[in-house]
């Protein structure tokens, strides 16, 4: 039943979503016009690289979790589920993976390719890639529990925003510092900050779920 419904939920993924390419395109326009403004240094463009992808990450990643649970609740299918017998904490760990894998796994995949773009040497790169493939789902936790709280609000979008971002800080603090450790001239070791980052992930991934759940449950009564 959790495979169906995690099939299912990658075909309400892509729907709501807009799919992965809406997101790569937000990207990949984040990563081009950054260096218009920055100016053509390489050098300085390397050394911010892992920083810029990181927030167009970031940004690119609340793109339809505001969705996650509208179209649910829309066509009463949340009712069901909450119906189902299936724990909701499970349910909602399902979305968040159907939702990570069509839109944050194609951001993970495009970064090596944007990264050369912002001039970021080859060993910064693996790292920021290695950090945005275990930090980004720690973003789609967090937007659960903002998707939750707004479930009921036509365009909640913004409010989403300003409720995750916040939250979203200390992944982004230790994200960025993972793929700067990596850097082959970096004093940093890689494996402290990369390890908080999956922390991040592990604790995001139990109370989004959790914390998504119990809003759920209170605004269905």
């Amino acid at each position: 039943m959790i495979a169906s419904l995690f099939l299912r939920e990658l075909k309400l993924a892509r729907r709501v979503g807009g799919g992965g390419v809406m997101g790569v395109i937000f990207f990949l326009c984040l990563v081009t016009i950054v260096p218009f403004g920055v100016g053509p240094d390489q050098k300085l463009l390397g050394r911010i690289g892992p920083a810029i992808l990181w927030i167009a990450a970031l940004l690119a990643s609340l793109l339809g979790l505001d969705r996650l649970f509208q179209a649910d609740e829309e066509d009463g299918s949340l009712d069901l589920l909450l119906m189902s017998g299936v724990p909701l904490e499970l349910i909602v760990a399902v979305k968040c993976a159907a939702h990570w894998v069509v839109t944050g796994l194609p951001l993970v995949v495009a970064a090596p390719l944007f990264g050369l773009l912002l001039a970021i040497d080859p060993p910064t790169l693996a790292g920021t890639t290695a950090s945005l493939l275990v930090g980004t789902p720690a973003l789609t936790f967090l937007g659960a529990l903002g998707a939750a709280l707004t479930v009921h609000l036509r365009r909640g979008g913004l409010l989403l925003a300003i409720l995750i971002l916040p939250f979203s800080i200390p992944t982004l603090i230790f994200g960025v510092s993972a793929a700067a450790a990596a850097g082959a001239l970096s004093p940093m070791p890689f494996a402290t900050p990369f390890a908080i980052l999956c922390a991040l992930t592990l604790i995001g991934a139990a109370v989004g779920c959790f914390a998504a759940a119990i809003a759920l449950r209170a605004l269905q009564r």
